[in-house]
Formats: C-alpha cells, sequence, structure tokens
C-alpha cells in the first residue's frame, strides 16, 4: 500500500528475488541429489526443505509480478491516503 512517504524512486525487488529463488531452487535440488546418492540422508532432508522453500517463494513471487503495478507501483501510480477503516463522527 503507497502511503505518499516512501521515496518516488522506489521499486520493488521482485526481480531479484525472483533471479535469487530459482538460483537457491536450483542448487537446493543438486544438494538434494547428491546428498541422497551418497546416502546422507539429513544433509539430503535439509536441502530437500530448502528446495520446497525456495520453490514456494518462486511461485508467490512470480504470482506478485503477475499482478502488475499493484505489487511494483510505477511514477504513474499515485500515492493515496491508507483506509483506517470506517471513520465515524
Amino acid at each position: 500500500m503507497r502511503t505518499g512517504s516512501e521515496p518516488v524512486t522506489a521499486r520493488s525487488p521482485l526481480r531479484l528475488r525472483f533471479l535469487l529463488s530459482l538460483w537457491g531452487l536450483l542448487w537446493a535440488g543438486f544438494g538434494t541429489t547428491v546428498f541422497a546418492l551418497l546416502a546422507r540422508p539429513g544433509w539430503a532432508a535439509a536441502c530437500g526443505v530448502l528446495f520446497v522453500v525456495a520453490a514456494v517463494d518462486l511461485v508467490l513471487v512470480v504470482r506478485h509480478l503477475r499482478q502488475g503495478p499493484h505489487w511494483q507501483p510505477g511514477r504513474d501510480v499515485p500515492p493515496y491516503e491508507p483506509d483506517h477503516g470506517e471513520r465515524r463522527r
């Protein structure tokens, strides 16, 4: 939500987060495979958990990227006051 107090040039780091999630997904998958082949179940499980976390993060980032300016407001999206609920007079 934009409140008008953030810098005009502020941008969301979703594209960087996408790349880092993809990188983590690849390495966690590689680690899970290698440790499973080396009969190291503890390390394979740890890499498997990291794989799942990276996959969920990647799905959320892609979802937010596809939602467009709602998640990445540009210069053409004016700031607005946050909704504080119904105001009583």
